[in-house]
């Protein structure tokens, strides 16, 4: 990563020392390209300044911590950046302050995201001298938190393996947190680990030692859900969804079907005639005819027709 900055003096020489000033390096670590020359003219008429680009290229953790920098105040996050290197390639970056757990992200994906970007400012090749340097960015202590919660999976996870026989597959992990499981199942005996999936779905398996070293992950097919499954379709099958468009059509089907029949009723239903009633048998063993005829006539008339 450069920083570059254009000035003019009365020499190249003043306008190199007035560059790397405003940089806040010192001289020898700056380049210069000389833009235009300085011309004295005559007699103080004429004189043309000096005009020099001053150049510097910041070292990977510079770059680095001017990255974060940039970042944070586009973010508005108010936090304390320390920069820790061991000389020998490898460096950490811990940051702390409120607002800053926003870089972590579900276990951790943002910060991962992040430390990669940390990483590509830190190392862009600007020379043929540079030499590359690995970050490791460390938010809120949260890589330690992460480490502890990791180890007692692995611990969890072993007793499983140890007490079913059976192979575990871990949800996916990065390169950081596989290792720290393949080295607490190390120092458990009884089980291995190895590693199957592509970069960015890359999981590890826990299985018995001495079995068949695993190359894919198998997730399992729990029963229960078969069995829910199952009844849900059938469920769907016994209880098709209701359509009022179809209940509206089979009702009016139903009393289409029914019309014809009230119609028969009404057709073939019983209707006395009216033609004048026939006249009575001759009643030969009746003592009282009078008592006959009156007992009729009351009986027609308490049930009309």
């Amino acid at each position: 990563m450069k920083k570059d900055i254009i000035v003019t003096a009365k020499t190249i020489e003043e306008a190199a020392l007035e560059g790397a000033s405003k940089l806040g390096v010192a001289r020898e670590d700056v380049e210069i390209e000389v833009l235009e020359e300085p011309k004295r003219g005559f007699f103080g008429m004429g004189a043309v300044l000096a005009k020099v680009r001053v150049t510097y290229i910041l070292k990977p953790l510079e770059a680095a911590r001017n990255f974060i920098e940039t970042l944070m105040a586009d973010l508005e996050i108010q936090a304390e950046i320390q920069i820790h290197d061991d000389g020998n390639g490898e460096s950490l970056i811990t940051i702390e302050g409120e607002g800053a757990s926003i870089l972590i992200g579900h276990h951790g994906d943002t910060l991962e995201a992040f430390q990669y970007l940390v990483n590509l400012a830190a190392n862009k090749k600007d020379d043929e001298e540079r030499q590359y340097t690995r970050i490791t960015v460390n938010i809120e202590n949260y890589r330690e938190k992460r480490e502890e919660t990791l180890r007692k999976l692995a611990v969890k996870m072993a007793a499983k393996v140890k007490k079913s026989g059976r192979n575990i597959a871990l949800e996916p992990m990065n390169a950081y947190e596989r290792r720290i499981i393949h080295a607490e199942i190390q120092k458990i005996d009884g089980v291995s680990t190895n590693s199957v999936g592509s970069e960015g779905n890359r999981r590890v398996i826990i299985f018995p030692e001495g079995a068949t070293k695993p190359t894919e992950a198998r997730p399992e097919r729990k029963q229960n859900q078969k069995r829910g499954d199952r009844r849900e379709k059938t469920e769907r099958r016994e209880k098709p969804a209701y359509d009022k468009a179809k209940a509206d059509q089979r009702e009016k089907s139903a009393a289409e079907k029914s019309e014809p029949r009230k119609e028969m009723q009404k057709e073939y239903s019983y209707k006395r005639p009216d033609t004048s009633r026939p006249a009575p048998r001759k009643i030969e063993k009746a003592k009282d005819l009078d008592s006959y005829f009156a007992k009729l006539k009351e009986f027609s008339s308490n049930n009309p027709q």
